[in-house]
């Protein structure tokens, strides 16, 4: 379990995957690499009409990339791939056939805001609070900053991004278009994603197909774009002032 999983149930059409890791749901490379992988696989699935995306537990929906991973960063080279981890698994979500739900049901940092950006339709709890930190450790949210702004616009992207200290409640997420509905309470996210998805499930897939390509019109570039945003994290991450500010977290 140190190495995290990736589960996906199929139940009447409808897809679950479920991510998890012991801290706190974040993604080594690895599983970054499954989770796209999942995507993929689930695309070309004709049985498929719907995905919820979800992590394990109660608390923190996603932790970003894996910190210990960051620190280890040697070489330019190192650094690209690292940061492309997410770039992979957005491409997968961006070009995938079928609609995707996110299912939020704690805090999201980093990349697990990226995650969430993904996403076609996002329901979440009013514990899912936001934060895109990279600031303070010298780097930023340049991958994921694609699929945020595309949800949020500028004004709010740099609103987040440049107070990188503060978390933002999910009622600000609802309100500048990541979340979709807010609801009080685990139950109650699990009850209105179930009944959303099965919805979904009963309309003309092909429809659902050409609304996904609809949604995500104008996102062709990405393909390159998140690939260079990608270098330029991981050249920030060589430099003097990341790496005094990931020194203290060094093992």
């Amino acid at each position: 379990m140190q190495t995290g999983s990736i589960k996906t149930t199929i139940q009447e059409n409808i897809a679950t995957v479920t991510f998890g890791h012991p801290a706190s749901n974040s993604f080594p490379s690895a599983l970054l690499q499954e989770l796209t992988d999942t995507f993929h696989k689930l695309s070309l699935n004709k049985s498929i009409s719907v995905i919820i995306l979800e992590s394990e537990g109660d608390r923190a929906f996603c932790a970003g990339a894996s910190f210990d991973e960051l620190v280890a960063i040697e070489t330019i080279e190192d650094g690209k791939a690292f940061f492309s981890g997410f770039a992979n698994v957005l491409n997968a979500m961006r070009t995938c056939t079928k609609l995707i739900i996110g299912k939020v049901q704690g805090k999201a940092v980093g990349g697990g805001v990226g995650l969430i950006a993904a996403c076609d339709y996002v329901l979440a709890t009013e514990k899912a609070s936001i934060k895109l930190s990279e600031f303070t450790i010298g780097i930023g949210p340049f991958v994921i900053a694609p699929a945020v702004d595309r949800k949020i616009g500028k004004t709010a992207l740099a609103d987040i991004t440049l107070n990188a200290h503060e978390w933002k409640t999910a009622q600000w997420a609802k309100e500048t278009g990541l979340y979709t509905q807010v609801l009080p309470d685990t139950e109650s996210l699990d009850q209105a994603t179930q009944e959303l998805a099965e919805k979904l499930n009963t309309y003309a897939r092909k429809a659902l197909r050409a609304m996904k390509h609809t949604l995500w019109k104008g996102t062709e570039d990405w393909e390159e774009l998140l690939y260079d945003n990608a270098e330029i994290s991981g050249r920030l991450a060589l430099s003097e002032e990341t790496k005094k500010a990931l020194s203290k977290f060094k093992k």
